[in-house]
């Protein structure tokens, strides 16, 4: 019995004692609520083996004695309490044999109590510990979603029952480790930034941690006190690790932090020291002025003023969670928000309906990516209004001086990558960024497409297979570049 529960704990006992039996064993707690149970196939019990326990069960709590045993139909019920050290007040051992009972049961009964009662007693710790884990893992999932959201009040509030406390300014570090990993790799980290940094595991990649270290932790090159940063001495502790680190920037502005890091991350994937940091690139949301974040303000407004017809439909604040999620993640914002997919598609119709969008086109993904981008950088937000002027539309908007800088730059890239780039990404653009029909239209194959993308990711830093993605400032570069083409 003690080598049982050693190695294959309470239900490897309980297994035994129900073929010692020729019946049933359990544990049952004070309202004859079966916690784990075993039953021999060889002897299945005719009668509901689990009702007749929990009825001897509720007998031997409520009468307060050392053992019970209940006859019912041919069968005999012997309960008996577990060590109290064991879990919850009241739970018993049951075992429901057939008449005339096995010789020397009650003494197997007695002899089992122990390892049983230890065996349990340490399977509750440990499903108290996973819980306990769950809840902070959750707790860090939701100061991220806060985080990206531009709740930063609230996000201080969540955080301050958790540990370390938020820095500010963040470098944001993507880590991908192979499966089964994550929780050591988090270890390493936490050991390898002196508890500093804030470890969340990513919600919708089983693969990747995301990692929001104070900026001077992941700084480049390395910091004057002789440590190397961070991405690059968890990339060199953990083999089969890659990391991608953003830029400098305030913890307001973490969702753009992550966006960087990610796109940092494909292009350390390909190369030899897997660490990579985000190249130097501003964010069109930083350069589209006061005219932007008017046109941001008046783009949105439908869906910000909505209010549900029902208390049980979405408002604007979820609606609006809800569109960022999905822009960011596709169809990865189910496990982003906790959602069912057709929660999801049904709270995108609404959305498409509030604005007058066809969310199926780039192009509308394209604008309110770049619109909701606006209205996250606090420098940039304007109240909108008559007061401040017409909004322009967003042709106007890529017009002027700086996107048109920004655009360009982009394409400078575009152009040092190849003959082929500039085409297959226009022409995967073009065909909403599937590779189907873009491999059809290049008279190539999917694989062929695939692998284009791929080197691209490398050239561009920038992610593009995987969301997020940099399919919305590519196509807002074209749009930009083609405006002023003669």
């Amino acid at each position: 019995m003690y080598r049982l529960a050693r190695t294959g704990g309470s239900l490897d006992v309980l297994r035994r004692l129900a073929r010692r039996a020729e019946g049933w064993a359990g544990i049952v707690d004070e309202d004859g609520t079966v916690l784990q149970a075993a039953a021999d196939t060889g002897h299945p019990p005719g009668r509901d083996a689990a009702g007749i326990a929990a009825e001897g069960a509720r007998e031997l709590v409520a009468r307060g004695v050392g053992a019970f045993s209940l006859d019912r139909d041919g069968y005999t019920a012997l309960v008996l309490p577990l060590d109290s050290a064991s879990g919850p007040r009241g739970t018993v051992l049951a075992v429901v044999a057939p008449r005339p009972l096995p010789g020397g049961l009650a003494t197997l009964l007695a002899d089992a109590m122990m390892p049983l009662a230890l065996a349990w007693s340490s399977e509750n710790v440990e499903r108290k510990r996973r819980r306990v884990d769950l809840a902070e893992s959750r707790g860090r999932e939701a100061v991220l979603h806060l985080l990206m959201t531009g709740q930063l009040s609230i996000a201080h509030q969540v955080a301050g029952a958790l540990r370390p406390k938020l820095p500010d300014p963040v470098r944001v570090c993507v880590v991908e480790c192979a499966g089964g990993q994550r929780d050591e790799v988090a270890r390493i980290c936490a050991d390898a930034s002196g508890g500093r940094t804030w470890i969340v595991r990513c919600p919708v990649y089983a693969r990747h941690l995301i990692l929001i270290t104070p900026a001077e932790d992941g700084a480049e090159p390395e910091r004057p006190a002789g440590g190397s940063p961070l991405g690059v001495t968890v990339a060199g502790l953990v083999d089969d690790c890659v990391v991608g680190v953003s830029e400098e920037v305030p913890l307001s502005d973490t969702v753009t932090a992550y966006r960087q890091a990610f796109h940092a991350l494909a292009v350390a994937r390909g190369l030899p020291g897997r660490h990579a940091g985000f190249g130097s690139s501003p964010e069109p949301a930083l350069v589209v002025g006061a005219a932007g974040a008017r046109w941001a303000d008046a783009l949105l407004a439908p869906l910000l003023a909505h209010l549900p017809r029902r208390s049980q439909d979405p408002g604007s604040q979820e609606l609006a969670a809800t569109l960022a999620s999905w822009l960011a993640f596709s169809s990865h914002a189910t496990q982003h928000l906790k959602i069912h997919r057709n929660t999801l598609a049904a709270r995108l119709r609404t959305i498409g309906e509030l604005l007058g969008l066809d969310l199926d086109r780039i192009a509308d993904q394209a604008a309110l990516d770049l619109a909701i981008s606006i209205r996250s950088t606090p420098a940039l937000h304007r109240p909108g209004g008559p007061d401040h002027g017409t909004p322009a539309d967003l042709d106007t908007i890529l017009r002027g001086p700086s996107i048109q800088e920004w655009a360009a730059q982009q394409l400078r890239l575009l152009a040092q990558a190849g003959p082929t780039a500039q085409e297959t990404l226009r022409t995967w653009l073009r065909c909403e960024t599937q590779l189907g029909p873009t491999a059809v239209e290049l008279g190539i194959s999917v694989p062929g497409v695939r692998k284009r993308l791929v080197r691209l990711e490398s050239a561009l830093r920038r992610s593009l297979l995987r969301t997020p993605s940099a399919r919305y400032d590519l196509w807002l570069a074209f749009r930009a570049a083609d405006l002023t083409t003669p």
